[in-house]
């Protein structure tokens, strides 16, 4: 999947289950890792927390502005920012009001513009072009996937967009941008909460990680500006 041997990472939601899965990959291929995190127990148990190539930096909110700077201020050559923290929420559409809006927003856009922003400063101070990965979901290419997701679909819709236009606006740097938009993954979580499910449907965490480490890699020299589906069979 490439050789990133040198190349100075960060991932949001590397604690997590997708996270865990892309972090062993980055470093399986040669990167180091800046890995933030926002509640202790998630880099206590993180399980690379031990290797001198994985950075843990925090406690850290993605929507404070001036926390978000400071994690890319210590970046000092990075060459891939990964995005893989947000949220979601299910509620319907006359149920919800503004605040269900705002924490959509603020999870998933709001946290993916800023660390995008981050990632650019740094990127362009280290003048050596870089890739930028933000993670969509199914709901924002395929919208009418069921009742209670409006406000969760046109956040991470809202987080296509971003991309496309963020790649058109700094290619001319050497900067791709895309993004990965998986459908449920097959994650302990997900299978809690929905245990009559056909798993071997669902795209594996280890899959969704191959192709964001595919588009985050030196290797990619050609794409950018693309919302790659990873749906798995589901």
């Amino acid at each position: 999947m490439g050789d990133y041997s040198g190349c100075e990472t960060i991932v949001t939601g590397g604690t997590g289950s997708l996270g865990r899965a892309l972090v062993k990959a980055l470093l399986d291929a040669g990167a180091t890792c800046r890995v933030p995190y926002m509640h202790a127990h998630e880099a206590e148990s993180f399980p690379f927390k031990a290797d001198p190539r994985v950075n843990l930096v925090g406690p850290l909110d993605l929507d404070d502005e001036a926390a978000v700077a400071g994690l890319y201020a210590g970046a000092k050559a990075l060459w891939a920012s990964i995005h893989l923290a947000g949220g979601f929420a299910m509620k319907p559409a006359d149920q919800s009001g503004k605040a269900d809006f705002q924490s959509m927003t603020a999870m998933n856009l709001l946290t993916c513009q800023l660390c995008c922003a981050g990632a650019l400063k740094a990127m362009k101070r280290a003048a050596k072009g870089g890739r930028i990965v933000n993670v969509a979901a199914r709901a924002a290419l395929e919208p009418r996937s069921g009742g209670g997701m409006a406000a969760y679909a046109a956040s991470k819709a809202a987080v296509a967009a971003f991309t496309q236009a963020l790649a058109a606006e700094v290619a001319s740097d050497g900067i791709w941008v895309n993004a990965v938009a998986p459908s449920i993954m097959d994650t302990p979580a997900n299978r809690a909460s929905m245990p009559k499910a056909d798993y071997a449907l669902w795209p594996k965490v280890e899959e969704v990680a191959a192709t964001i480490l595919f588009l985050a890699s030196p290797g990619n020299r050609v794409t950018s500006g693309a919302v790659v589906p990873v749906y798995g069979e589901s």
